[in-house]
């Protein structure tokens, strides 16, 4: 058992629904077992520039169901730099911080592992990304919330595309992932999907247009921001080309999927793995990203889950193409 005092908590990278419930449950879990609890301002540009505060149940009232993050975040080009994360570590000192949660994505359980190799702090991290690209968790807190925020526009998109007999281009986020794209075009009946981790064959999508049910004039495309096409503009320049006949449009989603209440998903997954945070910490544990396998609190280290290769199960593809017809 190590002796913990005070724990910071802080989220960093972007933000993602589900943070503030995270957080809840960090600060009210340390109280629980009698540890205090510093808040963080801005992620690791705050540690540096000292956005320190004390937070206690009152901090975290009402929050639950609010998207963003109380905490604020920011990306930290000073904490990149040996002489950012001195300063880091100095004021965690200054302001009696003997441990950490992050709240984040693979960026900042980058910064984390590095930060948490340097100096004698123990750090575990929440995956706190919409993304869903974390080894180590069956899913990230926001995943849920986006995916379904996706759902909810391509169904009015849909509306729309089918009282003009329209062809829709829908790009959504993930520049190295596909995950949200995979899951929402399988939800949404989209005709084909594309995603940054399969080539994208333009001729191919475009012979799925063209030889779909003939009878539907009405399609949608989803489209990953990080495609290797270049895009949903790219790519509905090039339905045009190929078809002029179809009224072709793109529509960019954007920073919507980030915001909003979190779903109940998110809000219960970042309130399990808040509570495992602080007794994690109590047990000893660093360096180490907390998640949920199989129903199962884990405990992945930071090295292992920052890495991009959530491999894409490629029954999801076949899926979309079946259903497609």
């Amino acid at each position: 058992m190590t002796q913990i005092k005070n724990i910071g908590v802080f989220t960093s990278g972007g933000d993602a629904p589900g943070m503030n419930a995270a957080i809840r449950a960090v600060v009210r879990s340390a109280i629980y077992y009698g540890i205090e609890v510093t808040g963080i301002r801005r992620g690791y540009e705050g540690m540096i520039n000292g956005e320190f505060f004390a937070m206690d149940r009152k901090s975290v009232s009402n929050i639950i169901q609010r998207g963003g993050t109380i905490l604020k975040t920011a990306r930290s080009e000073q904490f990149r730099t040996p002489q950012g994360r001195k300063l880091a570590y100095e004021q965690l000192k200054e302001h009696g911080v003997d441990a950490l949660v992050a709240i984040g994505g693979d960026g900042t359980f980058t910064g984390a592992h590095i930060f948490g190799e340097e100096y004698d702090i123990p750090v575990v991290g929440l995956p706190g990304t919409i993304d869903n690209d974390l080894l180590g968790t069956d899913f990230t807190i926001g995943y849920d919330t986006a995916i379904n925020t996706v759902i909810d526009a391509v169904d009015k998109i849909r509306d729309t595309a089918e009282s003009h007999d329209r062809v829709f281009i829908v790009e959504v986020m993930g520049r190295d992932s596909g995950l949200i794209a995979l899951r929402t075009g399988i939800a949404s009946g989209a005709e084909a999907i594309i995603i940054p981790e399969t080539e994208t064959n333009i001729n191919v999508l475009c012979e799925r247009l063209e030889h779909g049910r003939k009878d539907k004039l009405s399609k949608i495309v989803i489209v990953a921001e990080g495609d290797d096409a270049g895009g949903a503009f790219e790519i509905g320049r090039h339905v045009k080309e190929r078809f002029p006949h179809y009224d072709t449009r793109v529509s960019i989603l954007g920073h919507i999927q980030r915001g909003g209440r979190p779903s109940c998903m998110d809000r219960v997954l970042a309130s399990r793995v808040g509570v495992a945070a602080v007794e994690a910490l109590k047990d000893g544990h660093r360096n180490e990203m907390i998640g949920v396998i199989h129903n199962e609190i884990s405990y992945t280290p930071f090295e292992h889950a920052c890495k991009h290769n959530v491999e894409i199960n490629p029954n999801f593809l076949k899926i979309v193409e079946i259903l497609a017809i």
